[in-house]
């Protein structure tokens, strides 16, 4: 059974729809999609089947924290058609992924990311830290494809996926700088890119476009100890000489992508100082939250608190403690919470 039949069966669709639904369900685009469930599915299989399917528009917005960023939000019948597409495609791509690619996979995340990148830490006395600039509207189309090609065992999502790329196109045009690489001529700024940051494929692909990075990382520099979470990685080793060879290595490499480096911070130094990672500042024997972390989380829950919400800020409250018990944080979070009369809820 090809990959095209595997997505078009009806269970898929509607394990597809359960998972786009999932705390989603109370919403207008979810509800309005529930209302008619069989017609809406019925009619989304129909147009995979027969190849007619043509994503909508997306809605885009800017979020702040971390740090300002464009999201593009598709419509929720083309959040189920992503869901169906990746629960197809995903177990092929794991087979492939290194075991130190932290980014959006079951059994990883960010917490996962931290305690490798401490435990490297703690067996080696210098890493290198990069980020690669505007990393998802780099994002070159015609790179991706051939990659994803190479991932899966047939072509018959390739129509699909080429779709949903094509409905992505320009979203993040204006969030991107033009870089020409060697052997670019003037149509190079042509070139379709960007990935809508906000789709699950988008979270997928980008791991999938960083894979052949990785591998080349792993295999043929022969660190030892890599961490990665999305575009932020991590290189340790015991000589400040071979990170700066790495550097040169990963910086020619990443060309090959159409991606750079953020170049002026990308330099040795030893774990003793610290290495900001993910939020946190990680050392070999303890880790800090970032202080602009507490203090965006101070402004937020003193938003939430004039709501009157108790529900909203309960939530808030306990997922923020849940993320940042894995740094030595006590006495901020007894800080934060007693200025809002909530220490109760830390102590239970």
């Amino acid at each position: 059974m090809d990959l095209q039949t595997k997505l078009t069966d009806w269970e898929t669709l509607c394990c597809a729809y359960a998972r786009a639904s999932r705390g989603k369900r109370g919403r207008a685009p979810a509800a309005h999609f529930e209302l008619c469930l069989a017609d809406h599915l019925l009619e989304l299989q129909s147009e995979l089947e027969q190849k007619t399917y043509q994503p909508g528009q997306y809605h885009s917005f800017y979020i702040h924290e971390p740090k300002k960023r464009l999201i593009s939000a598709a419509p929720f019948r083309d959040r189920v058609v992503h869901h169906a597409l990746c629960s197809i495609t995903v177990p092929y791509f794991e087979r492939l992924f290194i075991g130190d690619s932290y980014a959006n996979r079951v059994g990883k995340g960010t917490h996962r990311a931290l305690d490798r990148a401490q435990q490297f830490a703690r067996r080696f006395k210098y890493v290198l830290q990069c980020d690669v600039r505007q990393f998802f509207p780099s994002i070159d189309h015609a790179i991706l494809q051939r990659t994803l090609r190479s991932m899966l065992p047939d072509d018959s999502l390739a129509w699909l996926i080429e779709r949903i790329l094509q409905s992505g196109q320009g979203v993040l045009a204006g969030e991107y700088d033009m870089v020409y690489f060697p052997g670019d001529d003037l149509f190079a700024a042509s070139r379709p890119r960007g990935l809508p940051i906000g789709n699950l494929t988008s979270q997928w692909w980008a791991n999938c476009y960083l894979n052949p990075f990785d591998q080349f990382v792993k295999r043929q520099l022969a660190c030892r100890g890599y961490v990665r979470y999305v575009d932020d990685f991590l290189l340790f080793s015991d000589s400040k000489r071979q990170l700066m060879e790495w550097r040169a290595a990963v910086i020619e490499r990443l060309a090959s992508l159409r991606l750079t480096l953020h170049e002026e911070r990308a330099y040795p130094y030893p774990v003793s100082e610290g290495i900001p990672f993910l939020g946190f500042r990680v050392f070999p024997d303890h880790r800090r939250l970032k202080a602009r972390k507490g203090f965006a989380f101070r402004r937020k829950l003193r938003h939430l608190v004039k709501t009157g919400d108790e529900e909203k800020i309960k939530a808030s409250v306990q997922g923020w403690l849940n993320h940042v018990r894995y740094a030595d944080t006590y006495h901020l979070r007894a800080s934060v919470l007693a200025e809002v009369g909530l220490l109760a809820e830390e102590r239970r």
